[in-house]
């Protein structure tokens, strides 16, 4: 099993930046893909971006190519989240996401709250 823990979020405004991080532990960090998902009020969880075990591919919702940087470091079981030029519409509850390819299932943090407002 997979424990994770979001950090980073907070009250940003318009056009600003924030560092999303995720500190895992209980398994080898290194197997898993992990991902970046958010959830704005009322509306469904969607995928932010996603980066390999071996952090070699990198995959964004397409929207956010350019602002936003996943990265993660397998020696510290890390994961970040790089946001830039943050927009009112980032505001969400974002979460980390651990998949194992192996046996096919997800573990989640229990997300970090990132408020973009004036």
């Amino acid at each position: 099993q997979v424990q994770l823990v979001e950090s980073g979020g907070g009250l940003v405004q318009p056009g600003g930046s924030l560092r999303l991080s995720c500190a895992a532990s209980g398994s080898i960090f290194s197997m898993y893909a992990m991902s970046w998902y958010r959830q704005a009020p009322g509306k469904e969880r969607e995928l932010v971006a996603t980066i390999n075990s071996a952090a070699g591919s990198t995959h964004y919702k397409g929207s956010l190519k350019g602002r936003f940087t996943i990265s993660r470091d397998n020696a510290k079981n890390t994961v970040h989240l790089q946001m830039n030029s943050l927009k009112p519409d980032d505001t969400a509850l974002y979460y980390c996401n651990a998949y194992s390819p192996v046996t096919e299932y997800d573990y989640w943090g229990q997300g970090t709250q990132v408020t973009v407002s004036s």
